[in-house]
């Protein structure tokens, strides 16, 4: 039976992935210490998913953080991995300006640790980095941007119609915090493919969503929006009138992409990964279009101050994953995704 180590295992994306490979009849190790719930509060907590998992044959959890060296060395060296998957870490723009310390040490510190197991104890492994359009900055912003009717839209769509590349420059831009931490992680990911030889891959994601996902304000917009939307809650815009323009992907399409790159890893690869033009939308747009699907809207609050280093326009140019893994397509369109989303949280 094959193994795999999965890294924020009760995560939208970790527990999606989770489910996945214990479907294939793979054993699962998962490590997740619910720090979720400390970033957000009880509203972000994944405890409840996590507790689902535990229940499941063929998994163990380890309740452990990625900074906790010796534990992290033990589990690695008390397993053989044949595919590792790092979906742990810090995951908010805004708490990391607040704590850059903290979300240095996880998301950096944090991603060398597992890396120095990976190489120690599973070194024919493969293994994946859940990196963030975060780490190109605000550098999307300098391109020719034009005001539409409900959103942001790229002047040059015959350039752009595919989205940002994996070509786009990560210097002399603003980052946030949480964007140079997620870089070092995706850096250090690259280098151990490149010098030491590894089968390492990087995805740098535009927003990942789903039912699963434990949407609050400081992370995980639509999921969130969706949320705020089924209770006719409050939802604050920052910034743009709400026409800034982001791409949707849903963990279960992340999860077969992650498992395309396993059957055939390239050491030090980087992807872009989202739901590309297709699948984007403006927070306007997923209002109107959520207005149509269950007859609600959100108390929206518009504040002139934008997220500082936030992108007005960003879907991503998934093409060169899409060259390498030619079997991965995207099968979940985001009305589709709304949809879903609308029927789970109006039942909870």
């Amino acid at each position: 039976m094959k193994t795999a180590l999965v890294m924020g295992c009760g995560g939208l994306i970790g527990a999606q992935m989770t489910r996945f490979l214990l479907a294939k009849g793979w054993e699962v190790v998962g490590i997740d210490n619910g720090a979720r719930a400390v970033f957000f509060g009880e509203a972000g907590s994944v405890r409840r998913e996590q507790a689902s998992l535990d229940a499941l044959p063929n998994f163990q959890h380890w309740d452990l953080s990625i900074c906790d060296t010796g534990t992290l060395m033990t589990v690695a060296k008390d397993h053989h991995f044949d595919l590792i998957v790092h979906a742990a870490g810090q995951p908010s723009h805004d708490y990391s300006a607040a704590y850059p310390a903290q979300d240095f040490t996880i998301n950096a510190t944090g991603t060398l640790n597992v890396l120095e197991a990976f190489r120690a104890f599973s070194p024919d492994a493969a293994f994946v980095y859940l990196s963030t359009n975060k780490v190109y900055g605000d550098r999307p912003n300098d391109e020719r941007i034009s005001e539409e009717g409900l959103r942001y839209e790229y002047q040059s769509l015959d350039r752009f119609k595919h989205g940002i590349d994996e070509t786009c420059s990560v210097d002399a831009c603003l980052h946030s915090p949480f964007g140079v931490s997620k870089l070092a992680g995706d850096l250090l990911t690259q280098e151990y493919g490149r010098y030491y030889g590894l089968k390492t891959g990087v995805f740098r994601c535009g927003c990942l969503t789903g039912p699963g996902h434990a949407g609050v304000e400081l992370h995980g917009f639509l999921n969130y929006l969706v949320r705020q939307t089924v209770c006719e809650g409050p939802y604050t815009v920052y910034g743009y009138g709400g026409k800034q323009v982001r791409d949707q992907l849903h963990a279960e399409d992340v999860a077969t992409a992650i498992w395309e790159f396993a059957q055939n890893p390239r050491g030090g690869a980087v992807y872009n990964l989202g739901g590309g033009y297709d699948n984007s939308l403006s927070i306007l747009e997923a209002v109107e279009a959520l207005a149509k699907i269950s007859g609600k809207r959100p108390n929206l609050t518009f504040a002139d101050e934008p997220r500082k280093g936030d992108h007005i326009c960003y879907y991503s140019d998934t093409r060169r994953f899409c060259k390498d893994y030619p079997n991965w397509k995207i099968a979940r369109p985001v009305l589709s995704i709304l949809v879903e989303m609308v029927v789970a949280l109006s039942v909870q």
